[in-house]
Protein backbone atom coordinates (compact mmCIF):
# COMPACT_ATOMS: atom_id res chain seq x y z
CA UNK A 1 0.00 0.00 0.00
CA UNK A 2 1.17 3.53 -0.67
CA UNK A 3 -0.36 6.98 -0.57
CA UNK A 4 0.32 9.28 -3.54
CA UNK A 5 1.03 12.93 -2.80
CA UNK A 6 1.85 15.07 -5.85
CA UNK A 7 3.79 12.33 -7.55
CA UNK A 8 5.40 10.98 -4.37
CA UNK A 9 4.85 7.42 -3.16
CA UNK A 10 5.14 6.70 0.57
CA UNK A 11 5.22 3.03 1.61
CA UNK A 12 2.91 1.85 4.37
CA UNK A 13 4.68 0.15 7.30
CA UNK A 14 1.87 -2.42 7.69
CA UNK A 15 1.71 -5.47 5.44
CA UNK A 16 -1.24 -6.21 3.17
CA UNK A 17 -2.43 -8.96 5.56
CA UNK A 18 -2.17 -6.63 8.58
CA UNK A 19 -4.30 -4.01 6.82
CA UNK A 20 -6.89 -6.66 5.95
CA UNK A 21 -6.96 -7.74 9.60
CA UNK A 22 -7.53 -4.15 10.72
CA UNK A 23 -10.51 -3.88 8.35
CA UNK A 24 -12.05 -7.06 9.73
CA UNK A 25 -11.49 -5.97 13.33
CA UNK A 26 -13.20 -2.65 12.59
CA UNK A 27 -15.88 -4.43 10.47
CA UNK A 28 -15.10 -2.18 7.49
CA UNK A 29 -15.26 -3.09 3.81
CA UNK A 30 -12.34 -1.98 1.64
CA UNK A 31 -12.40 -2.80 -2.09
CA UNK A 32 -8.73 -1.78 -2.47
CA UNK A 33 -7.77 -4.48 0.06
CA UNK A 34 -10.20 -7.04 -1.32
CA UNK A 35 -12.40 -6.87 1.82
CA UNK A 36 -16.12 -6.94 1.02
CA UNK A 37 -19.31 -7.78 2.90
CA UNK A 38 -19.05 -11.26 1.44
CA UNK A 39 -15.65 -12.05 3.03
CA UNK A 40 -15.63 -9.52 5.89
CA UNK A 41 -16.22 -12.28 8.42
CA UNK A 42 -13.77 -14.79 6.94
CA UNK A 43 -11.20 -15.87 9.50
CA UNK A 44 -7.76 -17.37 8.96
CA UNK A 45 -6.15 -19.86 11.33
CA UNK A 46 -2.77 -18.62 12.56
CA UNK A 47 -1.96 -21.74 14.59
CA UNK A 48 -3.58 -24.40 16.80
CA UNK A 49 -3.13 -24.12 20.58
CA UNK A 50 -4.79 -27.20 22.08
CA UNK A 51 -6.68 -30.39 21.34
CA UNK A 52 -9.42 -32.46 22.93
CA UNK A 53 -11.70 -35.31 21.97
CA UNK A 54 -15.30 -35.49 23.19
CA UNK A 55 -17.50 -38.45 22.17
CA UNK A 56 -15.21 -39.20 19.22
CA UNK A 57 -15.47 -35.60 18.02
CA UNK A 58 -12.11 -33.77 17.73
CA UNK A 59 -11.86 -30.11 18.76
CA UNK A 60 -9.00 -27.64 18.38
CA UNK A 61 -8.33 -24.38 20.17
CA UNK A 62 -7.69 -21.95 17.31
CA UNK A 63 -5.60 -18.79 17.42
CA UNK A 64 -7.07 -16.56 14.70
CA UNK A 65 -4.72 -14.39 12.68
CA UNK A 66 -5.12 -10.72 13.56
CA UNK A 67 -6.93 -11.43 16.85
CA UNK A 68 -5.54 -11.57 20.42
CA UNK A 69 -5.16 -14.85 22.31
CA UNK A 70 -8.24 -14.00 24.34
CA UNK A 71 -10.32 -14.34 21.14
CA UNK A 72 -9.17 -17.92 20.48
CA UNK A 73 -12.05 -20.40 20.13
CA UNK A 74 -12.62 -24.15 20.24
CA UNK A 75 -13.66 -25.44 16.82
CA UNK A 76 -14.70 -28.92 15.63
CA UNK A 77 -12.38 -30.41 13.06
CA UNK A 78 -14.95 -30.25 10.26
CA UNK A 79 -14.96 -26.45 10.54
CA UNK A 80 -11.23 -26.21 9.81
CA UNK A 81 -9.91 -26.16 6.23
CA UNK A 82 -6.25 -25.60 7.19
CA UNK A 83 -4.95 -29.03 6.15
CA UNK A 84 -1.27 -28.07 6.34
CA UNK A 85 -1.58 -26.57 9.84
CA UNK A 86 -3.55 -29.60 11.09
CA UNK A 87 -0.96 -31.99 9.70
CA UNK A 88 1.91 -30.03 11.27
CA UNK A 89 0.11 -29.83 14.63
CA UNK A 90 -0.30 -33.61 14.81
CA UNK A 91 3.26 -34.17 13.62
CA UNK A 92 4.59 -31.93 16.40
CA UNK A 93 2.24 -33.57 18.91
CA UNK A 94 3.32 -37.10 17.96
CA UNK A 95 7.01 -36.20 18.07
CA UNK A 96 6.70 -34.61 21.52
CA UNK A 97 4.68 -37.53 22.90
CA UNK A 98 7.41 -39.92 21.76
CA UNK A 99 10.07 -37.68 23.28
CA UNK A 100 8.19 -37.83 26.58
CA UNK A 101 8.00 -41.62 26.22
CA UNK A 102 4.22 -41.55 25.89
CA UNK A 103 2.18 -43.41 23.30
CA UNK A 104 2.15 -41.65 19.94
CA UNK A 105 -1.67 -41.70 19.74
CA UNK A 106 -3.09 -38.34 21.00
CA UNK A 107 -4.81 -38.48 24.41
CA UNK A 108 -8.36 -37.23 24.79
CA UNK A 109 -7.06 -34.12 26.54
CA UNK A 110 -3.62 -32.52 26.46
CA UNK A 111 -1.95 -31.61 29.73
CA UNK A 112 -1.09 -27.88 30.05
CA UNK A 113 2.67 -28.40 29.57
CA UNK A 114 2.12 -30.26 26.32
CA UNK A 115 -0.33 -27.68 25.01
CA UNK A 116 2.12 -24.91 25.92
CA UNK A 117 4.91 -26.70 24.06
CA UNK A 118 2.76 -26.93 20.92
CA UNK A 119 2.00 -23.19 21.11
CA UNK A 120 5.70 -22.38 21.52
CA UNK A 121 6.51 -24.68 18.60
CA UNK A 122 3.94 -22.96 16.40
CA UNK A 123 5.32 -19.53 17.33
CA UNK A 124 8.86 -20.73 16.65
CA UNK A 125 7.84 -22.11 13.27
CA UNK A 126 6.25 -18.77 12.40
CA UNK A 127 9.41 -16.89 13.47
CA UNK A 128 11.65 -19.21 11.44
CA UNK A 129 9.39 -18.78 8.42
CA UNK A 130 9.71 -14.99 8.70
CA UNK A 131 13.49 -15.30 9.05
CA UNK A 132 13.64 -17.57 6.01
CA UNK A 133 11.75 -14.93 4.01
CA UNK A 134 14.15 -12.24 5.22
CA UNK A 135 17.21 -14.30 4.24
CA UNK A 136 15.84 -14.92 0.76
CA UNK A 137 14.93 -11.27 0.35
CA UNK A 138 18.53 -10.27 1.16
CA UNK A 139 20.38 -12.94 -0.84
CA UNK A 140 21.72 -11.94 -4.24
CA UNK A 141 22.55 -15.50 -5.28
CA UNK A 142 20.50 -18.01 -7.24
CA UNK A 143 20.36 -20.71 -4.55
CA UNK A 144 17.40 -20.49 -2.20
CA UNK A 145 17.65 -20.82 1.59
CA UNK A 146 15.26 -22.82 3.77
CA UNK A 147 15.26 -22.98 7.57
CA UNK A 148 14.28 -25.98 9.69
CA UNK A 149 14.29 -26.83 13.38
CA UNK A 150 12.73 -30.14 14.41
CA UNK A 151 15.01 -30.52 17.44
CA UNK A 152 14.25 -27.80 20.00
CA UNK A 153 12.49 -24.45 20.45
CA UNK A 154 15.40 -22.22 19.44
CA UNK A 155 14.38 -19.52 16.98
CA UNK A 156 16.43 -17.32 14.63
CA UNK A 157 19.76 -15.99 15.95
CA UNK A 158 19.26 -12.64 17.63
CA UNK A 159 22.31 -10.85 16.27
CA UNK A 160 23.01 -11.83 12.69
CA UNK A 161 22.88 -9.74 9.50
CA UNK A 162 22.90 -11.55 6.15
CA UNK A 163 25.31 -10.06 3.59
CA UNK A 164 26.43 -11.25 0.17
CA UNK A 165 29.98 -9.90 0.03
CA UNK A 166 32.72 -8.67 2.33
CA UNK A 167 31.88 -5.76 4.60
CA UNK A 168 35.02 -3.65 4.92
CA UNK A 169 35.96 -2.60 8.44
CA UNK A 170 37.31 0.75 9.53
CA UNK A 171 40.68 1.73 8.06
CA UNK A 172 40.67 -1.00 5.37
CA UNK A 173 40.43 -0.32 1.62
CA UNK A 174 39.69 -2.78 -1.17
CA UNK A 175 41.44 -1.46 -4.27
CA UNK A 176 39.65 -2.25 -7.53
CA UNK A 177 41.62 -3.95 -10.30
CA UNK A 178 42.78 -1.57 -13.04
CA UNK A 179 43.04 -3.95 -16.01
CA UNK A 180 41.35 -7.05 -17.37
CA UNK A 181 41.91 -9.70 -19.99
CA UNK A 182 41.36 -9.30 -23.76
CA UNK A 183 40.53 -12.96 -24.43
CA UNK A 184 38.12 -14.07 -27.14
CA UNK A 185 37.73 -17.40 -25.29
CA UNK A 186 39.27 -17.48 -21.81
CA UNK A 187 39.31 -21.29 -21.54
CA UNK A 188 40.38 -22.43 -25.01
CA UNK A 189 42.19 -19.35 -26.36
CA UNK A 190 43.47 -17.32 -23.40
CA UNK A 191 45.41 -14.20 -24.35
CA UNK A 192 48.59 -14.12 -22.29
CA UNK A 193 47.24 -16.81 -19.99
CA UNK A 194 44.10 -14.75 -19.23
CA UNK A 195 43.80 -13.29 -15.71
CA UNK A 196 45.58 -16.23 -14.00
CA UNK A 197 48.48 -15.95 -16.45
CA UNK A 198 48.84 -12.24 -15.78
CA UNK A 199 49.57 -13.17 -12.15
CA UNK A 200 51.77 -16.11 -13.17
CA UNK A 201 49.24 -18.71 -12.11
CA UNK A 202 47.24 -21.51 -13.76
CA UNK A 203 43.68 -21.44 -15.10
CA UNK A 204 41.51 -22.80 -12.26
CA UNK A 205 38.49 -24.43 -13.92
CA UNK A 206 37.48 -27.00 -16.52
CA UNK A 207 34.61 -26.40 -18.96
CA UNK A 208 32.09 -27.55 -16.30
CA UNK A 209 33.21 -24.92 -13.80
CA UNK A 210 34.93 -27.49 -11.56
CA UNK A 211 38.19 -26.49 -9.92
CA UNK A 212 41.18 -28.39 -11.25
CA UNK A 213 43.88 -26.83 -9.09
CA UNK A 214 45.24 -28.56 -6.03
CA UNK A 215 44.33 -27.01 -2.69
CA UNK A 216 46.85 -24.34 -1.82
CA UNK A 217 47.08 -22.77 -5.27
CA UNK A 218 45.23 -19.45 -5.68
CA UNK A 219 42.34 -18.92 -8.09
CA UNK A 220 42.37 -15.81 -10.30
CA UNK A 221 38.99 -15.17 -11.96
CA UNK A 222 38.13 -12.69 -14.68
CA UNK A 223 37.04 -9.32 -13.36
CA UNK A 224 34.86 -6.31 -14.16
CA UNK A 225 37.55 -4.90 -16.49
CA UNK A 226 37.73 -8.03 -18.64
CA UNK A 227 36.45 -8.20 -22.18
CA UNK A 228 34.68 -11.52 -21.61
CA UNK A 229 31.04 -11.71 -20.53
CA UNK A 230 28.98 -13.22 -17.73
CA UNK A 231 29.13 -16.74 -19.23
CA UNK A 232 32.93 -16.84 -19.23
CA UNK A 233 34.13 -20.18 -17.74
CA UNK A 234 36.53 -18.21 -15.55
CA UNK A 235 33.65 -16.60 -13.64
CA UNK A 236 32.52 -19.12 -11.03
CA UNK A 237 32.86 -17.85 -7.46
CA UNK A 238 31.60 -14.38 -8.43
CA UNK A 239 28.28 -15.89 -9.59
CA UNK A 240 27.52 -16.82 -5.99
CA UNK A 241 25.74 -19.82 -4.47
CA UNK A 242 23.96 -21.89 -7.12
CA UNK A 243 22.52 -24.64 -4.90
CA UNK A 244 19.43 -24.63 -2.69
CA UNK A 245 20.62 -24.99 0.91
CA UNK A 246 18.94 -25.55 4.28
CA UNK A 247 19.93 -24.10 7.65
CA UNK A 248 18.88 -26.77 10.13
CA UNK A 249 19.17 -27.47 13.84
CA UNK A 250 21.47 -30.43 14.55
CA UNK A 251 20.28 -33.13 16.97
CA UNK A 252 23.70 -33.78 18.53
CA UNK A 253 24.43 -30.49 20.27
CA UNK A 254 26.32 -28.77 17.43
CA UNK A 255 23.80 -25.95 17.12
CA UNK A 256 22.80 -24.87 13.60
CA UNK A 257 24.23 -26.58 10.53
CA UNK A 258 23.84 -26.40 6.75
CA UNK A 259 22.84 -29.17 4.38
CA UNK A 260 22.44 -29.18 0.64
CA UNK A 261 19.05 -29.86 -0.93
CA UNK A 262 20.68 -30.75 -4.25
CA UNK A 263 23.42 -33.08 -5.40
CA UNK A 264 26.78 -31.28 -5.65
CA UNK A 265 29.44 -32.63 -7.98
CA UNK A 266 33.02 -33.08 -6.84
CA UNK A 267 35.22 -29.96 -7.20
CA UNK A 268 32.18 -27.69 -7.68
CA UNK A 269 32.01 -24.28 -6.03
CA UNK A 270 29.56 -24.27 -3.12
CA UNK A 271 29.82 -20.96 -1.22
CA UNK A 272 32.09 -18.18 -0.03
CA UNK A 273 33.02 -17.43 3.56
CA UNK A 274 31.71 -13.87 3.92
CA UNK A 275 31.93 -11.47 6.84
CA UNK A 276 33.46 -8.24 8.06
CA UNK A 277 37.13 -7.66 7.17
CA UNK A 278 39.02 -6.42 10.23
CA UNK A 279 42.67 -6.03 11.19
CA UNK A 280 44.44 -8.78 13.09
CA UNK A 281 44.72 -6.43 16.05
CA UNK A 282 40.95 -5.92 16.09
CA UNK A 283 40.48 -9.66 15.66
CA UNK A 284 42.61 -10.26 18.77
CA UNK A 285 40.46 -7.83 20.75
CA UNK A 286 37.19 -9.35 19.54
CA UNK A 287 38.54 -12.86 20.04
CA UNK A 288 38.97 -12.21 23.74
CA UNK A 289 35.33 -11.10 23.95
CA UNK A 290 34.11 -14.07 21.91
CA UNK A 291 36.21 -16.36 24.08
CA UNK A 292 34.15 -15.37 27.12
CA UNK A 293 30.94 -15.92 25.11
CA UNK A 294 32.04 -19.39 24.04
CA UNK A 295 32.15 -19.06 20.24
CA UNK A 296 33.34 -16.90 17.39
CA UNK A 297 33.71 -16.88 13.63
CA UNK A 298 37.19 -15.51 12.92
CA UNK A 299 38.93 -16.62 9.72
CA UNK A 300 42.52 -15.44 9.19
CA UNK A 301 43.38 -14.14 5.73
CA UNK A 302 46.97 -15.30 5.94
CA UNK A 303 47.65 -16.22 2.32
CA UNK A 304 50.85 -14.12 2.30
CA UNK A 305 50.87 -12.53 5.76
CA UNK A 306 48.61 -12.42 8.79
CA UNK A 307 47.30 -8.85 8.54
CA UNK A 308 43.54 -9.18 8.12
CA UNK A 309 40.78 -11.44 9.45
CA UNK A 310 37.19 -12.12 8.39
CA UNK A 311 34.72 -11.92 11.27
CA UNK A 312 31.38 -13.53 10.40
CA UNK A 313 29.90 -13.35 13.91
CA UNK A 314 27.40 -10.57 13.13
CA UNK A 315 27.75 -9.96 9.37
CA UNK A 316 27.85 -13.08 7.25
CA UNK A 317 26.15 -15.36 4.76
CA UNK A 318 25.02 -18.98 5.06
CA UNK A 319 28.62 -20.09 5.69
CA UNK A 320 28.15 -18.60 9.19
CA UNK A 321 26.21 -21.80 10.03
CA UNK A 322 28.54 -24.42 8.47
CA UNK A 323 29.93 -26.80 11.08
CA UNK A 324 33.39 -28.28 11.53
CA UNK A 325 34.33 -31.84 10.60
CA UNK A 326 37.63 -33.68 10.80
CA UNK A 327 36.55 -35.39 7.54
CA UNK A 328 34.99 -32.44 5.68
CA UNK A 329 33.32 -32.36 2.28
CA UNK A 330 34.40 -28.75 1.59
CA UNK A 331 37.89 -27.43 0.81
CA UNK A 332 39.11 -23.83 1.15
CA UNK A 333 40.60 -21.91 -1.78
CA UNK A 334 41.89 -18.33 -1.92
CA UNK A 335 40.24 -16.40 -4.77
CA UNK A 336 41.11 -13.08 -6.40
CA UNK A 337 38.68 -11.23 -8.67
CA UNK A 338 38.26 -7.44 -8.55
CA UNK A 339 40.81 -6.98 -5.79
CA UNK A 340 44.32 -8.38 -6.34
CA UNK A 341 45.77 -7.49 -2.93
CA UNK A 342 47.19 -10.86 -1.80
CA UNK A 343 46.53 -9.90 1.81
CA UNK A 344 42.78 -9.78 1.08
CA UNK A 345 41.70 -12.93 -0.80
CA UNK A 346 38.11 -14.09 -1.03
CA UNK A 347 37.59 -17.43 0.71
CA UNK A 348 35.72 -20.01 -1.38
CA UNK A 349 34.55 -23.52 -0.48
CA UNK A 350 34.63 -26.26 -3.13
CA UNK A 351 33.31 -29.83 -2.80
CA UNK A 352 36.03 -32.37 -2.08
CA UNK A 353 33.78 -35.19 -3.34
CA UNK A 354 30.27 -35.73 -4.66
CA UNK A 355 27.84 -34.56 -1.98
CA UNK A 356 24.39 -36.15 -1.87
CA UNK A 357 21.17 -34.15 -1.52
CA UNK A 358 20.31 -33.94 2.18
CA UNK A 359 23.94 -34.25 3.31
CA UNK A 360 25.40 -31.76 5.78
CA UNK A 361 28.13 -29.43 4.51
CA UNK A 362 31.27 -29.16 6.63
CA UNK A 363 34.82 -27.86 6.51
CA UNK A 364 37.84 -28.33 8.75
CA UNK A 365 38.17 -25.36 11.11
CA UNK A 366 41.84 -26.25 11.52
CA UNK A 367 42.53 -27.05 7.89
CA UNK A 368 46.15 -27.66 6.89
CA UNK A 369 46.98 -27.48 3.18
CA UNK A 370 49.65 -29.82 1.82
CA UNK A 371 52.33 -27.76 0.06
CA UNK A 372 52.51 -28.31 -3.70
CA UNK A 373 55.00 -25.54 -4.39
CA UNK A 374 56.42 -22.43 -2.75
CA UNK A 375 53.24 -20.45 -3.41
CA UNK A 376 50.92 -22.95 -1.79
CA UNK A 377 52.83 -22.98 1.48
CA UNK A 378 51.63 -19.44 2.07
CA UNK A 379 48.05 -20.56 2.39
CA UNK A 380 46.96 -21.57 5.86
CA UNK A 381 43.51 -20.07 6.31
CA UNK A 382 42.74 -21.50 9.73
CA UNK A 383 39.34 -20.92 11.21
CA UNK A 384 39.51 -19.38 14.69
CA UNK A 385 37.04 -20.60 17.28
CA UNK A 386 36.64 -18.87 20.64
CA UNK A 387 39.39 -16.38 19.92
CA UNK A 388 41.72 -18.93 18.38
CA UNK A 389 43.31 -17.87 15.09
CA UNK A 390 45.79 -20.18 13.41
CA UNK A 391 48.65 -18.75 15.47
CA UNK A 392 49.33 -20.28 18.91
CA UNK A 393 48.51 -17.08 20.83
CA UNK A 394 45.34 -18.45 22.52
CA UNK A 395 45.33 -22.21 22.08
CA UNK A 396 42.82 -23.96 24.31
CA UNK A 397 41.74 -27.55 23.85
CA UNK A 398 38.18 -27.53 22.51
CA UNK A 399 36.34 -30.82 22.19
CA UNK A 400 35.27 -31.84 18.69
CA UNK A 401 31.73 -33.18 18.17
CA UNK A 402 31.93 -34.08 14.46
CA UNK A 403 31.57 -37.81 15.18
CA UNK A 404 33.56 -39.02 12.15
CA UNK A 405 35.84 -42.08 12.25
CA UNK A 406 38.86 -39.83 11.70
CA UNK A 407 37.84 -37.37 14.47
CA UNK A 408 40.85 -35.76 16.16
CA UNK A 409 38.74 -35.41 19.36
CA UNK A 410 39.76 -31.76 19.68
CA UNK A 411 39.36 -28.82 17.29
CA UNK A 412 42.74 -27.37 18.26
Amino acid sequence: MAENLKGCSVCCKSSWNQLQDLCRLAKLSCPALGISKRNLYDFEVEYLCDYKKIREQEYYLVKWRGYPDSESTWEPRQNLKCVRILKQFHKDLERELLRRHHRSKPPRHLDPSLANYLVQKAKQRRALRRWEQELNAKRSHLGRITVENEVDLDGPPRAFMYINEYRVGEGITLNQVAVGCECQDCLWAPAGGCCPGASLHKFAYNDQGQVRLRAGLPIYECNSRCRCGYDCPNRVVQKGIRYDLCIFRTDDGRGWGVRTLEKIRKNSFVMEYVGEIITSEEAERRGQIYDRQGATYLFDLDYVEDVYTVDAAYYGNISHFVNHSCDPNLQVYNVFIDNLDERLPRIAFFATRTIRAGEELTFDYNMQVDPVDMESTRMDSNFGLAGLPGSPKKRVRIECKCGTESCRKYLF
